[in-house]
């Protein structure tokens, strides 16, 4: 195993400046606390952040000199969710707690035959796709992404400012 040259210890869901490296993650591996992971241009980077955190495509891993590393999310197997009542269909996703990311006129999910039994059975059209997924964020910024806000009563301190 290669010994990290870069170190992140917190996690922002914007960058504040230009990213000086990237990691490109699939929606599973963006979820972590503790991981090497090899960054776009190679180097090694070990992200050893205080809790396990989800990571956005668009947010930023902070080195401890300052520097970001942009996080992208990598294309990946999904299954496109297309049909006449997209809202219903939306509706029966949503209600099982699955992962969604909403794309104009198609839904995006993660494959899965029994979603897709149910939904072929609903009217639904699917298709498979390879794609980034950026599924939306759970009511209130709980669940499997977290809102980032500034100045309310349940913050965790975060030392960034904003020009």
């Amino acid at each position: 195993m290669t010994v990290p040259s870069l170190v992140a210890r917190r996690y922002h869901d914007h960058a504040h400046k230009a990213a000086s490296d990237a990691v490109s993650l699939d929606y599973e591996a963006r979820f972590l606390r503790r991981k090497v992971l090899a960054t776009a241009s190679g180097a090694a980077l070990l992200v050893d952040l205080p809790q396990t955190t989800s990571l956005d495509h668009g947010g930023v891993l902070v080195l401890e000199d300052g520097r970001e590393i942009a996080v992208i999310a990598a294309p990946e197997a999904l299954t496109e969710v297309t049909g006449p009542d997209l809202t219903r269909l939306a509706w029966h996703i949503g209600n099982r707690h699955t992962p969604a990311q909403i794309d104009g006129d198609r839904l995006l999910i993660k494959p899965d035959h029994v979603m897709a039994d149910m939904l072929t059975r609903l009217g639904a059209q699917l298709r498979d796709v390879v794609l980034p997924f950026t599924p939306e964020g759970g009511a209130y910024g709980h669940g499997r992404t977290h809102g980032h806000s500034h100045g309310g009563p349940h913050d965790h301190p975060h030392d960034h400012t904003h020009d």
